[in-house]
């Protein structure tokens, strides 16, 4: 019904090359992703154009006020934020999601319990496993109780024989307490 196991050479084997085709894979995905960065500043950001020589760039910042090109920067740069803060909302948002849908998945599974096995043991195997080997518990209750012997009390022969003169000594009793 089932094949022959594998072998750990082959099992060693097939994890190696496992790990050399996600080791490509990775660097496809850092070269694409490179790309798209660049690909992403030529469009966003052009390269400034620093045509002609410097009195010429300086007649340019005499002509242009100060304040227009800060203006000008500090409207790109309000845009790039905008933008950087979206980008950051829409990620936190996404792992939000990803979190609840790995805490449904786990929800959905459920936690196995295991079937528990049968299994005979003394009283005294299963404190010794509770509390530690250290511990000596003994229970055998009858052995830690204490022996009681029963004393059984003779009564003298002579006085059953004579049983009027134990009525009489009661009746003295009988008359000390009543007068008293």
């Amino acid at each position: 019904m089932f094949g022959k196991k594998m072998t750990s050479s082959r099992k060693h084997h097939l994890k190696s090359l496992m790990l050399q085709i996600a080791a490509g894979m990775i660097e496809q995905e850092k070269k694409e992703l490179k790309a798209v960065k660049e690909a992403y500043m030529a469009e966003n950001c052009p390269a400034p154009s620093l045509s002609g020589d410097q009195a010429a760039l300086m007649v340019i910042c005499l002509l242009i006020p100060r304040q227009e090109i800060c203006k000008k920067i500090h409207q790109a740069i309000d845009k790039i934020d905008e933008a950087r803060y979206d980008a950051e909302a829409k990620v936190q948002k996404a792992d939000k999601e990803i979190e609840d849908l790995k805490l449904k998945v786990i929800e959905l599974a459920g936690v196995k319990k295991p079937a528990l096995k049968k299994v005979r043991m003394s009283a005294d195997a299963m404190l010794q496993a509770l509390l530690g080997g250290k511990h000596k518990v003994n229970m055998d209750l009858r052995a830690n109780l204490k022996q009681v012997k029963k004393e059984v009390k003779e009564e003298p022969t002579e006085a059953v024989g004579d049983w009027r003169k134990n009525i009489e000594d009661k009746a003295d009793r009988k008359k000390m307490f009543e007068t008293s």
